[in-house]
C-alpha cells in the first residue's frame, strides 16, 4: 500500500516508472516466501531446487514472456511477464520442501520457542542485509556529491564489474552454509575447517584470475563504455587487489553467522561502513573516485578482516591449512 501512495517519489529516487511500482510492490511477499522456502531447502542439505527452480526456471520464464511481450509491442505487459514466473516458482519451492519436512513438522506444538531463536538469529541478519545493501550504493552517493557527476561515473563503470566475481561467492556460500551449520551445532571442528579451508581454495581458484585479468585489462574494457571511461583504471586496480584479498579470507562472515554470531556479524558490517565512509569523506573531496575506491577497499578489508580473527580466536579456523591442497580431489567434490 505504501509503495502505491509513494510510487512517484520511489519512481523519482530509482529510476523506476511509476506505474511500475505498484504491481512491483505486489510481487515481492512472492519474492521473500519463494527465497524462504528455497532456502528452507537448502537447509536440508539439498541444492537442487535452488539450481533447478530459482537459477534455471526462473530467468528462463522471465526472458520468455519479457521477449514475448517485447516483440508483441506490449510495454505495458512488461512488468507482469517479469512478475508472474514467482507464482510457479512459489508453488515448486513449497512442493520441493514438503518432499523433505517430517511428519513432525504439522503437528501442534512442533520445537517450542522456535519463534523465539528464529528471530534473535535471523535478525541481526537482516539487519546486516540492509546495512550491506545501502554499503553497496552510498560510495556512489558520496562520489556524486563531494567529487561531481563525471568522477561518480567513472567509479560506477569502474566498479560495477565486482559483480561477476562476487557469483563465485554466492553460489559457494548457498551449498556449504548448511553443511557447516551442521558441522558447527555438533561441535565437529575438524568438519567445518574442512569445508572452510576447501571453499576458501575454490574461491581463489574461480575468482584470482578474473581479478587479474581486470586489473590488467581495465584501461581497454572501460573505453567500451565511452572516451574518459580509462580514467577509472585505478579505482579498478584497487577493487582486484581488494577482490582478492576478500577471497583469501574466504567465507568468513558465512561461517561465522553459520557459527550463530549473527549479532557480532551484524557489529562487524556497521564497522566497515563507518570506517568506509569515514575514507570516503577524507579522500574523495581530493582524489575523486580512487579516494572512494580506497573507502570502499577499507571497509570491504574490515569486513573480511574482523571475522577472520573472531573465527581464529574462537574456533581455531584460519582459511588456508591442511585441508588446502585436498581441497580440488574429486572426493571432496562429493562430499563437501
Amino acid at each position: 500500500m505504501s509503495a502505491c501512495l509513494f510510487a512517484e517519489p520511489i519512481g523519482a529516487a530509482t529510476g523506476v516508472p511509476p506505474a511500475w511500482i505498484g504491481p512491483l510492490a505486489l510481487v515481492l511477499p512472492l519474492i521473500a516466501c519463494s527465497d524462504v522456502l528455497l532456502s528452507a531447502t537448502r537447509g536440508f542439505g539439498d541444492m537442487r531446487p535452488t539450481v533447478y527452480v530459482s537459477g534455471l526456471f526462473l530467468p528462463a520464464a522471465q526472458l520468455a514472456g519479457i521477449c514475448a511481450m517485447a516483440v508483441a509491442g506490449a510495454e505495458a505487459g512488461l512488468t507482469a511477464a517479469w512478475a508472474l514466473p514467482y507464482l510457479p516458482v512459489l508453488a515448486l519451492a513449497w512442493v520441493c520442501l514438503k518432499r523433505r519436512l517430517p511428519e513432525s513438522a504439522y503437528r501442534p506444538g512442533y520445537m517450542p520457542g522456535t519463534f523465539r531463536d528464529l528471530w534473535r538469529h535471523t535478525a541481526p541478519r537482516s539487519a546486516g542485509a540492509a546495512i550491506q545493501a545501502a554499503f553497496q550504493r552510498l560510495d556512489i552517493v558520496l562520489v556524486a556529491a563531494l567529487a561531481g557527476p563525471v568522477e561518480a561515473a567513472c567509479y560506477t563503470v569502474a566498479t560495477r564489474f565486482k559483480a561477476v566475481g562476487q557469483l563465485a561467492g554466492q553460489g559457494l556460500a548457498q551449498a556449504a552454509q548448511p553443511r557447516l551449520v551442521r558441522a558447527l551445532a555438533a561441535g565437529e571442528l575438524e568438519r567445518a575447517r574442512e569445508l572452510y579451508q576447501s571453499t576458501t581454495l575454490w574461491l581463489v581458484a574461480a575468482t584470482w584470475p578474473v581479478w587479474v585479468a581486470y586489473a590488467a585489462l581495465a584501461p581497454w574494457l572501460l573505453r567500451i563504455f565511452g572516451p574518459g571511461y580509462d580514467a577509472g583504471a585505478g579505482v579498478a586496480v584497487v577493487l582486484a587487489a581488494t577482490m582478492m584479498a576478500a577471497s583469501a579470507c574466504g567465507m568468513a562472515d558465512v561461517v561465522l553467522t553459520a557459527a550463530g554470531h549473527t549479532t557480532t556479524s551484524l557489529r562487524n558490517i556497521a564497522a566497515a561502513v563507518v570506517v568506509a565512509v569515514t575514507v570516503d569523506v577524507a579522500l574523495i573531496p581530493e582524489y575523486g573516485a580512487l579516494g572512494a575506491a580506497a573507502g570502499w577497499s577499507a571497509g570491504v578489508l574490515v569486513k573480511n578482516v574482523l571475522p577472520l580473527v573472531r573465527l581464529h580466536r574462537t574456533y581455531g579456523l584460519r582459511p588456508f591449512g591442511r585441508h588446502t591442497l585436498t581441497a580440488l580431489h574429486p572426493r571432496m567434490w562429493r562430499t563437501a
